[in-house]
């Protein structure tokens, strides 16, 4: 293995890591804090995802010499920041992520599961995602609202900086937060004081609790959402590169880690999607049997990240929440803009797809159930209809 090494994997491996980490991690914090985490769950949470996400793509990668890309389901930390706190608190939460751990899985080991999960109509499962992420996408637009000199400069960078590189753009905006929140923000002696204190990395364990509300609030839209968004465009990468798709290891694997996150606070682990195309690209390598290099450097890189998480949580913490927000929400816009678009392109299915949006995006909850999982019941129904001519 280390005669496939090289310079470029190694740079390419770092890229990953360092992009996939900054370009999403707030929107993974405010979804933990959305679902009743307490600071230190949320930082625990961070840090149990990041060290899965690493650990699981080396070793996938370096078993199959392909180069697996691991990642934290995004979309599944945006339909928690939008589902909010469910009965049974935290506890509750954790035991629909370690069933939706579960899940994935069942879905490597049992073909039928991972095929039910593929014939739900795409245009309804964009059009969920959609609706999830378009309250979280207008944060950017809210913080200016709530101080134009803070909110403003973060979507400029944003914007200037995607110009040139796309990839680079939420970093950019990423970096700017935090020059506002070092000189733009007061900060008390407390604050920094509780800064410095999270350098030590800690883990916290949270017994769960299994619930009804948790199955139907979370676990069951967690784990659509991850697979239809994440693990099936993350396949579709792997073989457009040229590399033989092995989805019951991968969801297999990236379920049994998963599972072992959960009791820490860590919703879902999958296969990534763009980090998994800058890994397996030319630019990881002109010889693909050496690109699988580039997904271990970024494993060790996810690591490095997670020890940090405690650090990066609390000075998170000491900014006004829109900031975060507005950073969290550039990250998101792409994937709001790509499901909007798959969601209804089909002339045939647009009125589903649009109830599904209007009922998921609304954030009602009839009985204790969100409305994520109300979406895609009602724009399932009214596809049946349609197709049955029953009017």
């Amino acid at each position: 293995m280390l005669r496939d090494i090289s310079a470029q994997a190694v740079f390419m491996g770092f890229l990953t890591a360092f992009a996939g980490f900054t370009s999403s991690f707030a929107v993974v914090l405010q979804g933990l804090a959305a679902v009743g985490a307490s600071e230190a769950q949320a930082a625990s949470g961070l840090m149990a995802l990041a060290i899965a996400m690493g650990l699981g793509g080396i070793i996938l990668s370096a078993a199959t010499r392909a180069p697996v890309s691991v990642a934290w389901s995004t979309p599944g930390a945006a339909l928690l920041a939008s589902t909010g706190a469910i009965d049974g608190g935290f506890a509750a939460v954790v035991g629909a992520f370690l069933v939706c751990g579960f899940g994935f899985i069942l879905a490597g080991l049992w073909k039928p599961l991972g095929r039910a999960i593929g014939a739900i109509p795409a245009p309804l499962a964009n059009a969920m995602l959609a609706g999830i992420l378009v309250s979280l996408c207008l944060a950017p637009f809210k913080a200016i609202a709530f101080d134009p000199l803070l909110g403003l400069p973060i979507l400029l960078a944003w914007i200037i900086v995607g110009a040139f590189n796309k990839l680079l753009a939420v970093p950019a905006a990423l970096v700017v937060y935090f020059l506002i929140v070092a000189f733009g923000v007061d900060v008390s002696a407390q604050e920094l004081n509780s800064v410095h204190a999270s350098a030590v990395p800690r883990l916290e364990f949270i017994s769960p609790v299994f619930s009804l509300a948790g199955l139907l609030n979370i676990a069951i839209p967690l784990f659509i959402v991850t697979m239809a968004s994440q693990n099936i465009p993350g396949i579709a990468v792997m073989t457009s590169n040229g590399f033989a798709a092995k989805p019951r290891l991968w969801f297999t694997v990236t379920g049994i880690f998963s599972v072992l996150a959960a009791p820490f606070g860590g919703h879902a682990v999958n296969l990534a999607a763009l980090t998994a195309a800058m890994c397996a690209g030319e630019d990881a390598h002109r010889d693909p049997n050496r690109r699988y290099w580039a997904a271990i450097v970024a494993g060790m890189g996810y690591i490095a990240f997670g020890l940090l998480a405690g650090v990066v949580t609390a000075f998170v913490s000491i900014a006004p929440a829109i900031l975060i927000q507005a950073v969290a929400g550039l990250a998101l816009i792409a994937a709001f803009s790509g499901a909007t678009v798959a969601a209804f392109k089909d002339p045939g299915t647009r009125e589903a797809a649009a109830v599904t949006f209007l009922v998921s995006a609304s954030g009602v909850s009839v009985g204790g159930i969100s409305g994520a999982f109300w979406g895609l019941i009602a724009g399932g129904a009214i596809m049946l209809v349609k197709r049955t001519k029953v009017i």
